[in-house]
């Protein structure tokens, strides 16, 4: 038995041997990581939209919309990654998800790609490019509550007739089977591109793409991006309000610049849009500051849009806010924003809430 047991110990060890050589020699493929991240938004105020009448309310995604993803990452070797995203928005105050209801499910991102030493390959839903140089450069981000900007953006054509407005873009911020390449950093200054097909014979909203440059450097950074969306002249694609749009064409830049004591935003946007009988433009501008205050930081920003050839409207959206750290991933924010649209009565939110990141 004590013979048995040391050959079968020396085997055991010439065993180990063999595979630690074994694991030496032989490439490293399976290095893999999968993360689970978050946040959830809730505030209590008020809402009256430009001609409407006011509401009180508790809802989510005061400052930021409420959403869950996952992120993961396998090493193929060589500085190459397989990656994929799965992000999905919410609302806590009654636990359903989606922004609203009809809203799909994995709507805020869902795609695989790869990443390289020459960038990034992604294809799925994707977050547009639009949407992100319309946040990163505005004081409220992507408060769909609060932000003048993105309320200039995305909350008027798109969104007849809560918004009873030609002006801002049509269309999501996402879109589905879509594709897209962001080079790597070249100085603080990288691009990007991405087009999405319709996924049907025949369909015109195919012709769907958009390209972006972005540049970061100390206290400076800047973007630029433009947009085209070619749409079936149909309502299943809008409003009666712009029956037989033909297509949309926008164009973005924006820049800030910290100089520690306040930190300065700026943006301008050209719209043009064409229907079977016409086109008009939308000239949008906006203006605002971030200024430390204390433990949080108080904010400001203005913006203004003027459209000439269709509905003749002037629209002007101011808002104030102060947003407090409780910790380094829970703050709590109050702000005002008033919004008015020629013709109509001014509307106005406000609200204080809180968020929670994890």
């Amino acid at each position: 038995m004590k013979a048995f047991a040391r050959r079968a110990s020396r085997t055991s060890v010439k065993l180990i041997a063999a595979a630690a050589c074994v694991a030496a020699t032989a490439p490293v493929y399976a290095q893999s990581s999968v993360s689970l991240y978050g946040q959830v938004d809730e505030w209590v105020g008020a809402t009256k939209f430009p001609g409407g009448d006011r509401a009180w309310n508790m809802g989510g995604g005061g400052m930021s919309t409420s959403y869950w993803g996952m992120h993961g990452a396998e090493d193929l070797g060589g500085g190459y990654k397989a990656i994929f995203t799965l992000e999905s928005f919410f609302r806590a105050q009654n636990g359903q998800y989606g922004r609203f209801q009809g809203d799909t499910f994995f709507a805020r991102n869902a795609y695989v790609g790869i990443s390289s030493p020459y960038g990034t390959v992604t294809a799925g839903r994707l977050t547009t490019q639009l949407f992100l140089s319309t946040i990163l450069f505005n004081p409220f981000y992507d408060s769909y509550t609060f932000s003048p900007m993105v309320y200039h953006v995305f909350l008027g054509l798109g969104t007849y007739p809560t918004y009873p407005s030609d002006q801002g873009a049509v269309g999501d911020s996402g879109w589905n089977n879509a594709l897209s390449y962001t080079s790597p950093s070249f100085g603080g200054l990288n691009f990007g591109a991405m087009y999405a097909l319709g996924n049907q014979a025949g369909d015109n909203r195919s012709k769907k793409w958009s390209a972006q440059f972005n540049y970061a450097n100390g206290a400076f950074a800047a973007t630029a991006v433009y947009q085209y969306v070619n749409f079936n002249n149909g309502p299943q694609d809008l409003s009666a309000l712009v029956a037989g749009m033909k297509s949309q064409g926008i164009g973005l830049v924006g820049a800030t610049y910290d100089l520690k004591y306040v930190k300065l935003f700026g943006q301008y946007m050209y719209t043009k849009n064409d229907q079977v009988a016409g086109s008009w433009h939308v000239n949008t501008a906006q203006g605002g500051v971030s200024v430390p205050l204390g433990v949080g930081n108080a904010m400001a920003s203005y913006a203004y849009s003027r459209d000439a050839g269709g509905l003749d409207q002037t629209r002007q959206t101011w808002a104030v806010g102060y947003d407090y750290p409780l910790s380094k991933r829970t703050d709590v924010y109050a702000a005002y924003m008033n919004d008015h649209i020629s013709g109509l009565s001014s509307g106005n939110t406000f609200g204080a809430g809180i968020r929670a990141k994890f």
